[in-house]
């Protein structure tokens, strides 16, 4: 990574910035909604400044990805330990979405923003490398364009938030969509983009690995996935919430 005063009279360095901006704000889409539904029950008080705050944090972490990129990526079993971590993610999400317990808005508001954070890194491990290749190993423009980036990702959440605030239901699809994005992450485990001649982006499988097992075993593999863990996203955090709440009233 490159870190040089950008030349702002220069027509390539707008045009690149205008790439950067375009693509972490497409790859943000299910970003925007874990951050919406981490923030949703929280009061318009400390809504915001979780959105705010989670958000900035995310894209730090994104920041830091896109500068060492390469050695994340050939750590053994990231994905796995990542998409893991997204499954239960999910499941506390539903589980939360079912608790009509009053919620301690002062308590909660970092738990969302811990929540924004580790999703949105394990999310991101793929979208660095297309933001870096938008790039092309200038690290001034994805600072620049990640942080430009930041109110238009939180313009989306806000939005998703008060679809969620009007229609409560929606929480269990955006859950079932942090499941089946856990379960592409970990299928993914061992499959790595390159980025080849002319920028271009070239997918890499490496042996031995559980995306190879996948490749081989398993037709359709990511997408099998996927739905197993959108399924058992909302299944595991169902039964959780209605545990819970038979706790409850027995109390």
């Amino acid at each position: 990574m490159v870190f040089v005063l950008p030349d702002l009279s220069s027509a390539v360095f707008w045009a690149a910035l205008w790439k950067i901006i375009v693509a972490n704000v497409i790859l943000s889409g299910d970003n925007a909604v874990v951050i919406a539904m981490a923030c949703h029950r929280l009061s318009d008080k400390y809504r915001n400044p979780a959105m705010i705050f989670g958000s900035a944090g995310a894209i730090v972490l994104r920041i830091v990805f896109c500068a060492v990129i390469g050695m994340l990526l050939a750590v053994p079993y990231l994905k796995l330990v990542g998409g893991a971590l997204l499954l239960w993610i999910g499941v506390k999400l539903v589980v939360e979405e079912g608790d009509e317990a009053d919620i301690k808005a002062h308590e909660n508001v970092w738990a969302a923003i811990w929540t924004i954070i580790v999703a949105d890194a394990v999310m991101s491990l793929d979208n660095a490398i297309a933001i870096a290749a938008a790039a092309k190993g200038d690290f001034t423009l994805i600072v620049i364009g990640l942080v430009i980036s930041i109110p238009i990702i939180i313009v989306g959440a806000t939005v998703i938030a008060r679809m969620l605030d009007r229609f409560p239901w929606l929480g269990l699809v955006g859950a079932a969509l942090i499941g089946w994005i856990a379960g592409e992450v970990m299928a993914g485990d061992g499959k790595r983009e390159v980025v080849g001649a002319g920028g271009k982006l070239a997918e890499v499988i490496e042996p031995g690995t559980i995306a190879a097992w996948l490749d081989v075993h398993v037709p359709h593999a990511e997408y099998v996935c996927a739905a197993v863990g959108a399924v058992f996203v909302i299944a595991l955090g169902l039964l959780l919430a209605r545990l819970a709440e038979r706790k409850s009233s027995e109390t």
